[in-house]
């Protein structure tokens, strides 16, 4: 069993940084695959950023590419997802996610996943 806490959402105005992190707890929840999702209102959850338990394996959202940086400490249990340039369409909750396959951006594999932290981009 894997619990994920979400933390650093917030808001930010256009053009500025954030970043956000994800705890895990559990005895082996560094050996996961994790990764971020996102959801806007009206809109369904999408795939953000994703990597592997080594951090060796990366995808990103071409939404997000050049501007987001996932990455991970894995003798703190924890992944961030540091966001840069935001603009406001990157307004929405974010969700870390984990499961023990392979990374992947397909949120349907992942087992795991926490509440989700706010993060409002004003223009």
């Amino acid at each position: 069993q894997v619990q994920l806490v979400e933390s650093g959402g917030g808001s930010v105005q256009a053009g500025g940084s954030l970043r956000l992190s994800c705890a895990a707890s559990g005895r082996t929840a560094s050996s996961y695959a994790m990764g971020w999702f996102r959801q806007a209102p009206g809109k369904e959850r999408e795939f953000v950023a994703a990597n592997s338990w080594s951090g060796g394996i990366t995808y990103y959202a071409d939404s997000v590419k050049g501007r987001f940086t996932i990455s991970r400490d894995n003798a703190k249990n924890t992944v961030y997802l540091q966001m840069n340039s935001l603009k406001s369409e990157d307004t929405a909750v974010y969700y870390c996610a984990a499961d023990r396959t392979s990374a992947t951006m397909s949120q349907n594999v992942y087992t795991y996943w926490g509440q989700g932290t706010q993060v409002t981009v004003s223009s």
